[in-house]
């Protein structure tokens, strides 16, 4: 599953509208349109606000997430090193079951020896364990060895604002 590039053509507005929603997801149409015209003198409606929330919505410009408070789940940094005999038959289950497992948080593939990568999340270390032993029985045959790494002390866990302000550079 490669994620397309969304087709949009990014306003000043909208810029500021992201940055805004990155700073304080909560915030309403009302207040963006306020903090647009006070900070930025942009002067729009709430309503244009709204509608244009919903259009970067609509084309993926954006995904919201609920993520948990680091400090309410264990978070782990596991790395699948494959088993090129049994590759060819079997990669396609286990990566959708990396993907699709409620624990995972982020999946993505990196170059190097250990090409899949996941950050995931457990209730607790125990559970973590169980889920490394599940994994191996059902999909064994095509990772040679799963790493994990206990993530801690997260010193940083948001998207800066500022991130935004490439997407309308000239």
């Amino acid at each position: 599953m490669v994620a397309e590039t969304p087709d949009w053509e990014f306003k000043e507005r909208d810029v500021h509208i992201l940055r805004e929603l990155a700073a304080e997801p909560q915030r309403s149409s009302r207040e963006l349109a306020d903090i647009l015209e006070t900070k930025y003198d942009i002067d729009v409606s709430h309503v244009t606000v709204s509608e244009s929330i919903r259009k970067m919505r609509e084309e993926d410009v954006f995904r919201e997430a609920i993520i948990p408070n680091e400090s309410l789940f264990n978070f782990a940094l596991f790395e699948f090193k494959f088993n090129p005999e049994h590759f060819a038959d079997a990669w396609h289950d286990a990566m959708v079951a990396i993907r699709d497992d409620e624990h995972t948080l982020i999946y993505f593939l990196s170059d190097g020896e250990y090409q899949w990568k996941s950050v995931m999340m457990f209730p607790t270390r125990t559970a973590e364990s169980r889920w490394i032993h599940e994994f191996y029985k059902n999909h064994g045959d095509v990772v040679q060895n799963v790493r994990n790494s206990v993530v801690h002390n997260v010193l940083k866990f948001q998207t800066d604002p500022e991130m935004f302000t490439a997407l309308h550079e000239e």
